[in-house]
Parts: C-alpha cells; structure tokens; sequence
C-alpha cells in the first residue's frame, strides 16, 4: 500500500480509503448486509494496509455503522483512523448533536472518532450550524478526546464550499466528490486546490462517478480512446490514477461491494503514486473526457451567464442532469434527480420563451429549444 501526505495533519492516509456506503447486500435490499462477506473484505482490506475506514448515520438504512462497529472488533479498530458523519439533515437544534453523536460512539463501539464530518453540508445546514453554535459544540469533543479531526463533506455549488472553507479556522479536512467528469462541478477543481492552499486534507468521493467510469464496456467512441493508451488498464483504474496522479488529493474512497473490487482496487493503490503518470498518460484522459463529453446533446460549461432566470428557471443545473442522463444511459435515474433536484416551478416547462438567457450565453445555445427536448426526456 502506498501512503500519503494529508494537509497539515500527522498522519499519512492509505492511497485508498474503504467507503461503507456499497456493502454486498443480500437479496438487493440496502437494509441486508452479507455480513460476513462484508467483515472478510473490510478486514482483508485492512491487512493489505487500507487505514481509512468511512462510514455514515444513513449508509445502508442505518445498519453501516453498527456493522463496521463489528467488524473492527478483534484488534482491527487500532489498525485504521475511523470517519463517520452528523446528519445534518436531521440535526434541529444543539441538544441533536450529542443525541447522534454519543449513539455514534455506541453503534461504532469506539469511545473516539478520529475523523469527524459534517455531513452533505450545503448553504442551508452550514446556516443551521452556525446558528446552534456547532464550533463550540465540537471543541468540546476535541477538547474531550472524542473527535481527533473535525471536517465536513460538501453538496452545493463552488461559492459555498469557499464560504464554508474560510467560515472556520480550524478544518482539519474535507470531503468533496471529484473525478475526471465532474471538474467544474460543486467544489470541482478549484476546491481542491483551494483546500490544499490552506493546509486542509481533502479526501474524494464518487471517484467512479457511481460506476459510470467504471464501466468495463462503455460507448464505443470512449472505448476507442482507451484502445489508443499504452497501458492496458481497465476503465476504473484509468479513473482512480488520475485521481492519485495530483498532489493535493489525500486519499480516494471507495464503496466497493465485491471481494474482486476489493483486490482491483487493492492492487490499484499499490501502483499510485504523485505525478506518476506520463503526459501521454494524462492526454489519454483528457481524450476520454472528451469522448464522454461528446455524448451529451447540450454543450454547456456551466457558467451560468444565463442566470437569474426571469421565470426562475435553473438551466444550467436541469441541462446536467439531462446531459448525464443521456452520457451513460440512465433516463430513469435522470428523472428522478429531475424531480428531486429542480423545484416543479423551476423545471424546464417553466420557460416562457422570453430569450434573455440565449442572448446572454457566450456558447450561443439554442437555450429555448434544449430546455424542451430536457422537459421531454427528463418530466
């Protein structure tokens, strides 16, 4: 296993973190983890030097964590640095937080978490946050031993992530999902970056966009731009080096639900390394990333010249979730994002063909027209 450098802290995380999210599952239902099977990859994960373990409140309807508590029985819980998450979603008022967080320390059997997060922090539970005082809340766990680093995961656009990275002096880390396709989104590239500036470790999520890069047979054209690499790696491998390849990536989490993953991944890692890639190596992403690319029907960068809306509605996030749809197949998932993500009254069928967003696009969308072919594919 090789080990890395992680912001200002002491400690050097595995190159691949174990993400307790995908657990096998039997008879496909979330709530049935295959226990031992589970306990068999997490603890042959652990032997071959893994020394991140993650978990959360919600993972697997709420039985990850009791199970993890488990497995890391045995002498295993001294082996790894432990990171679990507050649900912010459920937090309400100050006295929640000691609720989950001292059922955390029961489900986890641990009397310390050494990574702590905020959870899927957005602009909404950071303003709850700072209005139940939580900083002064999780000094006092540290103050007390029970947190050894505190951090936050992040769900919302660039703008917050800076505002919640600069709005407390003392992260000691944070969790972003980043990979190859998704560089400009939510924290993107330039979180990364920022976080590292400031001393911060940043370890990734979603390294495999939820499988998609790891699709052992994708469209034909990225499948012709992988023929043209020197190495012969599969898709997945392609995806986690690039990711290892940049200095300021601390570790890479991965929900891995086979015992075969498990040992791809395994042997992954003990390849990765900063700046190990050649440039040609490099360019055969880049080339990948543009064969995907070429797959979606609406060529937006995601600038948002064209918002505000006057009618409200959100292009530039509706056509992302129509272009991921199309990109990897998945209409059905695309509409349910549709109608979770996008409020009905700022969906695409909202548009009242004003043509304010197209004079403003500097990609001269047909803006008007891809909102229709969205609402059609996606409503």
């Amino acid at each position: 296993m090789n080990y890395r450098n992680f912001g200002n802290i002491d400690f050097k995380p595995s190159a691949l973190g174990f993400g307790c999210m995908r657990l096998p599952q039997l008879e496909g239902e979330d709530n049935r983890i295959d226990e031992p099977e589970a306990t068999r990859m997490i603890r042959h994960a652990i032997d071959q030097g893994v020394n991140y373990i993650d978990t959360a409140w919600p993972y697997h309807q709420g039985e990850s964590e009791p199970l993890v508590g488990r497995i890391l029985q045995d002498g295993y819980r001294e082996k790894v640095a432990l990171a679990t998450k507050m649900p912010s979603w459920l937090v309400e008022k100050s006295e929640d937080l000691d609720h989950f967080f001292n059922s955390q320390l029961e489900r986890l059997q641990t009397d310390h978490i050494d990574f702590y997060l905020l959870h899927a922090l957005n602009q909404g539970h950071w303003d709850k946050y700072l209005s139940i005082k939580v900083f002064d809340w999780a000094e006092k766990q540290m103050a007390d031993g029970k947190i050894r680093h505190l951090g936050f995961s992040f769900h919302d656009e660039f703008p917050v992530f800076e505002r919640i990275l600069k709005g407390y002096d003392y992260w000691d880390f944070c969790q972003i999902q980043y990979n190859y396709m998704d560089t400009n989104y939510q924290a993107g590239e330039r979180g990364l970056k920022m976080a590292a500036e400031r001393g911060i470790g940043v370890v990734v999520m979603e390294p495999l966009k939820g499988g998609k890069l790891a699709i052992e047979e994708p469209p034909q054209v990225v499948k012709q731009a992988f023929s043209k690499a020197v190495k012969d790696w599969k898709p997945a491998e392609w995806a986690l080096q690039w990711l290892w390849n940049q200095p300021e990536v601390g570790l890479v989490l991965s929900g891995m639900s086979t015992m075969e993953q498990v040992e791809l991944n395994l042997q992954s890692a003990s390849r990765s390394g900063v700046n190990s890639l050649s440039p040609e190596e490099v360019q055969t992403i880049k080339d990948v990333r543009q064969s995907w690319q070429g797959l979606a029907p609406v060529a937006c960068t995601h600038c948002e010249y064209c918002l505000p809306c006057p009618s409200g509605v959100l292009i530039p996030q509706i056509f992302a979730i129509y272009n991921n749809a199309v990109m990897y197949d998945q209409q059905g998932r695309g509409k349910r994002v549709y109608e979770s993500d996008i409020p009905a009254e700022r969906q695409a069928d909202a548009c009242v063909e004003c043509g304010t967003c197209e004079e403003l696009c500097p990609q001269n969308l047909t803006i008007i027209e891809y909102l229709k072919d969205a609402h059609q594919y996606l409503g």
